[in-house]
């Protein structure tokens, strides 16, 4: 029992003194120590003997004296610690209110300092010669370009693509900061690959700050040192997110004008939320803590919290999404060019993404040349795919590229499938792609250069004879097939066109019956690269030209509709319910990743393409119809792209793609086989007929382009339509037999026919059979234009690609009536005499002048081509009435290709070169009658007949036939009476003149012509010709031959 109650004494004094250590402790501690010993006590009472219970009362009575006097201490502590914040707290706003006025006082001195200067200048004027020193502000304009380290800040933003900013982002906890700053920071990195860091309590309080308490000393020291390092982290080129609550404005505005004194971007970012969203929210538990007495001096509840009066940036995160938030953030930061290290970036980024080459490059500006004063350069005719080219480069399509591509750039496209730009000058030659290629140029100075991509040649064969008229000039003309002057090229650097290393290289080998292939073979052997300036918008008069927009007018279209991202569709075929599934998922897609109004772009290719391809306006009308009736969005736009077609699979879709990234698309749709083209069947082909390029290839590639930019691809693999929901749609596996594959084959083959729509139901044997188009696959008004057009696709009314249409140049001193459309092969040109009757420019028309001799060397020429003008015009002999029509080939209107004819061409009425009768080399005539070139200084116009003074003749030998070309100058021209024989024409004109008759055939492919001889024979064997085949004529009228 003694050791018993030892034991239980021994424990009871351990307990007390553990009471007694608790009970002198921090009045917190109180409440939580009595309640021990009290249980303790009342534990031990019941357990140790009767004779100890008065000494237990007598401690209790102690415990219980000790809570008082705790009590009364923590309740002075308590007074104390208000008397403490409510002194800080006036210290605070005195010490706002000291840097207000220092600042003030700062204001005043300078404009103290600065009537002082100038009250010393001016006495220094009056009194001195030698002028006294301006006083320096303490951050002079150096201090604001270099920054701390002293590197010039414009240079160091340039060199990594962005500028150094601060996002101080500010408001009470629980308003989303750090919430917002993480998956602003997750985005900058990971999207738009810039340089972002977080600076937030979770990474300074363990280390830069942790020494600091809540005190409001502490916090203004908090915010101080935060905002120096993020003015370092600025000027380092770091984008900056400080997330602190800073309460208090004064020290946010110090944070600020730091920034504003070193030149750095700064963005106060207002988090407002109500308080009680922020408590009901509480994600770090204080606001449950100061609810329970723990804690105290909460902002917002029991501590100031002071608005900003003017944020940069305000959240309201009670009614934003968090990626509504980080948009509204990047939207700031691009507006302000930090992420593209620029100034005055336009209001359409970031919604729309940068061209490439960055906000710095500019599309080249219309040439300050009229027409009148470039038609007098030197000219080059262009292609209708040459034209294409000069549209995409003059508007933009083609950024960075400003002209035809020199040598430099074009071994660059081809063996890197990109080129250098330097827009920010950091190799000090930012215009070297603007400049002559030079091969002895040894420095590596241009690899500091970025790439951009750039896939596809775009560049401008010449012939010799073009090379020989252009080389030594500075500025050359550039003219449309028409003859209209469209451009003009500066600064010409002329190339070998290395056919075979160029189209291995783009295409990935040879195949000569490959559609772009076979025009590349036919063109001239030389390349003219050097910038251009349009001479005014390119138009095609063709009726589509309100579909072609610049991409500047597409920027403000998709800015004006209030977008929010932009996806591009491309096509070259109608749209079926497979494309719309494409685009319809497309926007799906993008409404799931926050975007509230996706803007689609369809954009049908308007340039060249291969002759069985299906003709733009039939595109066109189509998707019209496919809009309308709903099978896309109503708000669509849709635009012509200029460019060719080029058929070279995953090289060619990379250029796809970037010229609609250079008009501002975000997302670009890609599905199977784009840019596709099957091999011909030509000798030498490893797979005749097959795919020249694996249907899955071009998508890849695409996802894998290493010059996306900011651009995100949207890919998709092959839909089939779903009988049981009369939908396109990925297949289900489970059930196969659901799904029909329809080919662009069988689509042709069933539009041909005029099948109609299919019953709901589709027959099991549909695919044996095609008896009818599926339900769905095409709204109603867009098939019935596809029957329309295949069942009549030699139909001269459809206009294959975009080729630009004039009108013709009619002589206006004669009575003529016009039928059809100029430019198409229907257009005839009627002469008629002063009683409207039709008659024949051949047959009744003179061929002497009137009184004239006939041997004198005059005679009366017809013109049918004017000088300048490539649209192939001649008399038609087999039409009644001899009207002048354009001349055709498969169904096509003809052009000269070879060059711009400097030249009036036309025919001599009243001749016949009668295909019986023999020269003296055994060569018959050609049926014609006698072709004249007339080489004077004046353009005349088509139907225009003239006295003409006979020089000469060449003898053009053509598929054993003679065909005469008698050389002519118009009788008022100045030179006329200087010309007697072909040795008084200049011999450069001679030379041009045999150039052009052997070789003008030789751009559609034909084989190069043979003259009898090079020289040019006199007038006496010309008029001898020119009477014989008169002869020749008389007979075949009185024959009935002609």
């Amino acid at each position: 029992m003694v050791r018993t109650n030892q034991q239980g004494n021994s424990k009871m004094n351990h307990i007390v003194r553990r009471a007694k250590i608790v009970a002198t402790n921090r009045p917190k501690m109180i409440l939580f120590g009595a309640l021990i010993v009290g249980g303790l006590l009342f534990h031990l009472a019941t357990r140790v003997p009767s004779a100890h219970r008065l000494e237990l009362e007598k401690l209790r009575a102690q415990v219980s004296s000790h809570r008082s006097v705790l009590a009364s201490k923590d309740a002075m502590l308590r007074e104390k610690e208000n008397k403490i914040q409510m002194l800080e707290d006036k210290l605070h706003e005195a010490e706002a209110k000291l840097y207000e006025a220092k600042a003030a006082r700062e204001d005043l001195q300078k404009k103290l300092d600065q009537a002082s200067v100038r009250q010393i200048r001016t006495k220094v004027v009056q009194d001195v010669p030698t002028p006294m020193p301006t006083p320096q502000p303490v951050y002079t304009p150096d201090d604001r370009k270099f920054g701390s380290s002293g590197i010039d800040l414009v240079k160091r933003y340039h060199s990594i693509g962005q500028k150094g900013a601060t996002l101080w982002m500010t408001g009470f906890s629980g308003s989303g900061k750090s919430t917002i700053g993480k998956r602003l920071e997750e985005v900058l990195i990971a999207d738009y690959r810039k340089h972002t860091y977080r600076l937030d309590g979770d990474n300074l309080r363990n280390g830069l700050n942790s020494g600091l308490t809540m005190t409001p000393g502490d916090r203004k020291e908090n915010v101080r040192r935060v905002g120096e390092v993020s003015a370092l982290f600025a000027e380092a080129g770091v984008i900056t997110v400080a997330s602190l609550i800073s309460p208090y404005r004064a020290d946010r505005d110090r944070v600020r004008d730091l920034h504003v004194k070193k030149g750095l971007p700064f963005f106060e970012v207002f988090v407002d939320v109500p308080i009680d969203e922020a408590k009901s929210r509480d994600p770090k538990g204080v606001y449950a803590k100061w609810k329970s007495g723990e804690i105290k001096g909460l902002t917002g509840l029991d501590a100031p919290y002071e608005k900003p009066n003017n944020p940069e940036i305000v959240l309201r995160s009670d009614k934003m999404s968090l990626d509504e938030e980080v948009r509204e953030i990047i939207k700031a930061l691009a507006q302000a060019g930090v992420l593209t290290a620029t100034e005055n970036t336009p209001k359409w980024y970031p919604t729309l993404i940068p061209p490439d080459g960055g906000m710095a490059w500019e599309a080249p500006k219309m040439s300050t040349y009229s027409i009148a004063a470039a038609n007098d350069f030197p000219k080059v005719l262009l292609s209708d795919i040459d034209l294409q080219w000069v549209q995409c480069i003059g508007e933009g399509w083609a950024a960075p590229l400003k002209g035809f591509m020199r040598e430099g750039v074009l071994l660059q496209t081809l063996h890197y499938n990109s080129m250098l730009v330097d827009p920010f000058d950091l190799t000090g030659d930012a215009n070297f792609a603007q400049k002559q290629t030079d091969y002895d140029d040894y420095s590596t100075k241009l690899q500091l250069g970025d790439r951009v991509d750039m896939s596809v040649p775009i560049i401008l064969p010449i012939t010799a004879a073009s090379k020989e008229m252009i080389e030594g000039k500075k500025t050359i003309t550039l003219v449309a097939p028409t003859g209209k002057s469209v451009a003009v090229l500066t600064d010409p650097e002329i190339y070998d066109y290395r056919k075979e290393e160029v189209i291995t290289r783009v295409f990935g080998g040879i195949d000569p019956e490959h559609p772009y292939i076979k025009e590349m073979l036919k063109s001239g052997p030389y390349l003219l690269g050097g910038e251009i300036e349009l001479l005014e918008r390119i138009r095609y008069n063709d009726g589509m030209d309100n579909y072609r927009l610049t991409p500047a007018e597409l920027r403000e279209r998709f800015v004006a509709a209030g977008a929010d991202a932009v996806y591009a569709f491309q096509t070259r075929n109608p749209t079926h319910a497979g494309h719309a599934y494409l685009m319809q998922d497309a926007g799906r897609q993008l409404n799931a990743m926050g975007y509230k109004k996706p803007l689609l772009w369809l954009t049908p290719l308007g340039g060249w393409t291969k002759s069985d391809d299906m003709p733009l306006d039939v595109r066109i009308n189509q998707h019209k119809v496919v809009i309308e009736e709903g099978m896309l969005p109503a708000d669509t736009v849709m635009a012509i792209w200029p460019s060719p077609m080029i058929y070279a699979g995953p090289t060619e879709v990379q250029w796809h793609c970037k010229s609609r990234r250079n008009v501002g698309a975000r997302f670009f749709i890609t599905g199977r086989d784009p840019a596709g083209i099957k091999r011909s069947k030509a000798p030498g082909q490893m797979t005749p007929g097959g795919d020249f390029y694996d249907g899955n290839h071009g998508r890849y590639v695409l996802q894998t382009s290493p010059g996306l930019g900011e651009m995100k691809i949207l890919s998709f693999a092959k839909v089939y339509y779903d009988k049981t929901t009369n939908k396109m749609g990925p297949p289900d596996k489970s059930r196969k037999s659901d799904f029909l594959s329809i080919s662009g084959s069988t689509m042709r083959a069933l539009a041909k026919k005029g099948a109609p729509p299919c019953p709901d139901v589709i027959a099991e044997d549909w695919e044996e059979t095609k008896p009818c188009i599926p339900n769905g696959f095409m709204v109603e008004n867009g098939w019935k234009l596809m029957i329309q057009y295949y069942q009549d696709p030699k139909n001269t009314k459809w206009i294959g690609y975009s080729r630009m249409m004039s009108e013709p140049l009619v002589a206006t001193d004669r009575q003529f009536v016009q039928k059809g459309k100029f430019g198409k092969p229907t257009w005839s040109l009627f002469f008629q005499d002063n009683k409207g009757e039709n008659i024949s420019p051949w047959h009744d028309l003179e061929l002497y002048p009137s009184g004239g001799d006939s041997d004198a060397a005059v005679v009366n020429m017809m013109v049918e081509i004017p000088m300048g003008r490539m649209e192939k015009l001649e008399v038609n002999k087999e039409t009644e009435h001899n009207p002048i029509m354009q001349d055709v080939k498969n169904n096509q209107p003809r052009y000269y290709r070879y060059g711009v004819p400097f030249f009036n061409y036309g025919m001599l009425p009243q001749t016949w070169e009668n295909p019986d009768k023999k020269d003296e080399d055994g060569h018959m005539g050609d049926g014609d009658p006698l072709d004249v070139m007339e080489i004077g200084s004046k353009q005349l116009e088509t139907g225009t007949v003239v006295e003409v003074k006979v020089l000469g003749v060449y003898s053009l030998i053509d598929q054993g036939e003679v065909d005469y070309k008698i050389i002519v100058i118009n009788k008022d021209d100045p030179l006329a009476s200087s010309l007697r024989t072909p040795e008084d024409i200049d011999r450069t004109v001679r030379e041009r003149l045999v150039d052009w008759l052997k070789m003008y055939k030789t751009a559609e492919g034909k084989a190069v012509n043979e003259l009898t001889s090079d020289r040019m024979e006199g007038p006496l064997k010309a008029m001898s010709i020119i009477k014989e085949t008169n002869e020749y004529w008389r007979e075949g009228r009185r024959s009935k031959l002609i």
